[in-house]
């Protein structure tokens, strides 16, 4: 058994492709550096992360595939699946092993299950759009919390720029603990737990924290929701189905008094 030791970065999985060929091996797994080793395991190579090396291997990859196919590529790797890693080189060596397009060729299992894969990160992708609330706090800047099964932050945060370009926010995942902020011309990376520190409100201002008008707009909306609701046609399993539970803390709508 080979295994590819690397240091879970995309560039450092692209680099153990370009290995790959450079030396003509492929590994039997992957693992991250510090990791523990399987008992059978007869080589070691330590994959050392090289961005000229991980370049050539994306630009062959832009060459051979649509603008479809490389985003599923990244929405597999930032699913953070177990087992996507390799998954991930599967794929990517049949594709540049093959002298035609086998990005639709589902009857292959690596490319069926990379797809399918895509998929549910863009769900996520979607639902994180539809499912931010963000609070107006005391310093004028708007805050939205989120915990997303999938690292899709990286793929809404242009949708937000767009939609909100003339207000300041920060959108934070709880669960990878990092955000973005952006002030109106840029956005920034930022890791913060000011307002996500683990507790039962996490996502939630507290009353000084709230500027003047957001306990307003919190009652119109509450206010609103409640007002459109028919009693008679209320379809609980419908609505987890269409708004998953996990995304009700941060729901305005769902903090009704």
């Amino acid at each position: 058994m080979v295994i590819f030791v690397y240091d879970r970065s995309f560039e450092g999985l692209l680099t153990s492709l370009f290995y790959c060929y450079s030396h003509k091996r492929f590994p039997d797994s992957l693992l991250g550096v510090g990791e523990q080793l399987p008992l059978l395991c007869d080589e070691v190579v330590e994959i050392v992360t090289d961005d000229q090396q991980a370049g050539r291997v994306w630009r062959g990859l832009e060459k051979k595939l649509s603008g479809y196919a490389l985003w599923a590529v990244a929405a597999c790797w930032m699913s953070g699946l177990p087992q996507v890693e390799m998954l991930l080189l599967r794929y990517m060596k049949r594709i540049f092993d093959s002298h035609s397009s086998v990005e639709l060729d589902f009857a292959d299992p690596d490319v069926l299950e990379v797809v399918r894969i895509a998929k549910k990160v863009a769900k996520e992708r979607e639902r994180v759009v539809q499912f931010v609330r963000f609070q107006h706090g005391a310093d004028d800047i708007y805050y939205a919390c989120i915990n997303p099964i999938y690292n899709v932050l990286p793929f809404a945060v242009n949708y937000f720029t767009n939609r909100f370009a003339f207000q300041r926010w920060i959108i934070y995942d709880t669960i990878r603990q990092f955000g973005y902020y952006y002030d109106g011309k840029s956005v920034t990376e930022v890791n913060c737990t000011t307002y996500c520190n683990g507790e039962e409100s996490v996502g939630v201002l507290g009353e000084g924290e709230r500027g003047e008008d957001e306990e307003l707009f919190r009652r119109l909306w509450q206010t609103y929701f409640s007002s459109i609701a028919i009693k008679e046609r209320l379809n609980p399993k419908l609505h987890r189905q269409h708004m998953p539970v996990r995304f009700w803390k941060y729901l305005t709508e769902k903090q009704l008094k």
